[in-house]
């Protein structure tokens, strides 16, 4: 059994998110798929010192703020894993080219059409409808199809 920590932004700008395809790195669990912006906490780290690393690592932006958004946990085959979701709309510097795929501005209502995880899709609309903290649990199989959602404790 594994545990993870992990961040993830979506930084947003003209109702746009910058979005990363996943298409450099081999043996990628998110190989081809659309996420945003994060990486494993590591040793040492907040998830604010982990994301505002990693935002900067892979995209060249420095986050002057970031909202706290919600907690997601991912639980495929032995990992759990323990996901601090961000959104930044202030932020500096000049994007740069990232060593693990592709970063394009996508309009947000056009993410859902990407190819990107089911559960991404529920945490989307949860971005966009809701400003309170959120809770999500997302359970894949191993083939990566999600078999169970669980919102702020609740199936649904």
């Amino acid at each position: 059994m594994q545990i993870l920590n992990t961040t993830l932004c979506y930084i947003e700008q003209k109702g746009k998110y910058l979005m990363l395809h996943r298409v450099k790195k081999q043996n990628d669990i998110n190989k081809d798929k659309w996420i945003g912006v994060g990486g494993k906490v590591e040793f040492g780290e907040s998830p604010e010192d982990c994301v505002r690393r990693e935002v900067k690592e892979e995209t060249g932006y420095t986050l002057r703020s970031q909202a706290f958004r919600g907690i997601v946990t991912f639980v495929y085959g032995d990992i759990t894993e323990y996901m601090y979701l961000y959104t930044a709309t202030d932020f500096t510097g000049e994007q740069i080219i990232c060593d693990e795929g592709e970063l394009v501005w996508i309009e947000k209502e056009k993410v859902y059409d990407l190819p990107v995880w089911e559960g991404d899709k529920i945490f989307f609309r949860l971005l966009e409808e809701r400003k309170e903290f959120f809770s999500l649990k997302l359970v894949y199989d191993e083939n990566g199809t999600l078999m169970e959602t669980v919102l702020d404790g609740v199936h649904i």
